[in-house]
């Protein structure tokens, strides 16, 4: 049987698969079946996409060769005490984040860079299978599953999926569930020093009384099920009156579509004095925090595994997936953003909360406005 050949796809074929992945109007699932590339492939060319978009605007700036010589020289002195450190560092990091830091372009040959970063050649080259019709089908199942119990682990996800007529393993579950992003909330032993470059911040909310708008916003992000595959949606609320100030959709698990409904909040109801995320890696990425930081608002992050400290975001999931997601079953991302539209504007503005004695979330929000703000 003869080898495939490997396929070498031009820059401007990548460019435009990308361009179409960030756009958002389809899923990655979708994507990978239009243009018959493996979804590993189109994530990754997204994520390059966005880290080197800045450097289309800086092609124009001449340098003087000797200046660049000069530079290089000057930096000679430091390879050493700076690559001891990158090898350090680079091995701290998990296996698939390790992956990501392999170029393939770079003159340092793979299987350097591999044993560089502790890993294995075959397994860099390893690509795994696409997402089946039955994994998919199990990942809602596993949503659905971890929204009413949101402290079951894999195994008795696994149970119950066996009480559903599903023959699956605790493998498989835990494998997709690791794929939603999705883990069994409940508070943990501290079993790992977190990364020394993704800053954590302390929990603020304890003890504390919130009753104005704009005091406090919270955000999260979930996993949307789909009919073609799946997508991950990112909303901030305010804590004080539950209102939906933003949301976007993604097809890709990353921190710039979490950045982008945090730029629509502020620029249409100002900031918040206090902003609290939980410390997954999109709202401790440096893009998120600076976005934050650079308007002066103090960043409040919820306790590892305790889902309590985020709470209303939680029951905003619930309320989203058993009044929308799950009656309606969406095909397309571009359904999913219309229903979600309709959904949310609904949530805000007709569904009456009996903890606000009967008040939709936008009334109490402009309510408790400080005056200032209000007036503005």
């Amino acid at each position: 049987m003869s080898k495939r050949p490997r396929r070498n796809h031009a820059p401007a074929f990548k460019a435009k698969v990308a361009l179409d992945a960030l756009k958002g109007d389809q899923t990655i699932v979708e994507l990978s079946q239009r243009y018959q590339v493996h979804p590993n492939q189109i994530t990754d060319w997204k994520k390059q996409l966005l880290e080197h978009a800045a450097d289309i605007f800086g092609k124009d700036k001449k340098t003087d060769p000797s200046s660049i010589i000069k530079e290089l020289h000057a930096k000679i002195g430091q390879l050493s005490m700076e690559n001891d450190f990158l090898f350090r560092g680079a091995r701290s990091n998990r296996r698939h984040e390790r992956k990501t830091m392999i170029d393939r372009k770079d003159p340092l040959p793979i299987t350097r860079q591999c044993s560089l970063l502790d890993l294995s050649r075959s397994g860099f080259y390893y690509a795994p299978s696409p997402l089946s019709a039955k994994d998919l089908e199990l990942m809602r199942q596993i949503d659905e599953i971890h929204l009413a119990f949101p402290f079951y682990g894999s195994r008795k996800i696994r149970d119950e999926l066996w009480a559903r007529k599903h023959n699956v393993g605790r493998d498989r579950v835990r494998r997709l569930m690791r794929r939603m992003g999705i883990e069994a909330l409940y508070v943990k032993p501290r079993l790992s020093l977190p990364h020394p470059e993704h800053v954590k911040y302390p929990y603020l909310l304890r003890g504390l009384e919130i009753k104005r708008a704009n005091q406090v916003w919270a955000t999260d992000i979930t996993y949307i099920p789909m009919a073609k595959g799946f997508c991950y949606l990112v909303a901030i609320m305010d804590w004080a009156s539950r209102m939906v100030l933003s949301w976007r959709l993604s097809n890709t698990l990353d921190s710039a579509f979490c950045v982008d409904a945090l730029e629509e909040a502020i620029a249409k109801y100002g900031c918040p004095e206090i902003f609290n995320t939980d410390q997954g890696s999109q709202f401790t990425a440096e893009t998120f925090t600076y976005a934050l930081k650079s308007r002066g608002i103090t960043i409040s992050m919820d306790g590892k595994g305790r889902w309590m400290d985020n709470v209303f975001i939680e029951r905003l999931w619930r309320s989203v997936k058993y009044e929308d997601i799950y009656l309606k079953a969406y095909n397309s991302m571009a359904e999913t953003k219309r229903g979600l539209a309709a959904y949310f504007t609904f949530y805000n503005e007709k569904r009456w909360h009996q903890n606000f004695d009967r008040k939709t979330p936008a009334m109490v929000y402009f309510d408790s406005l400080p005056q200032k703000q209000a007036a503005a």
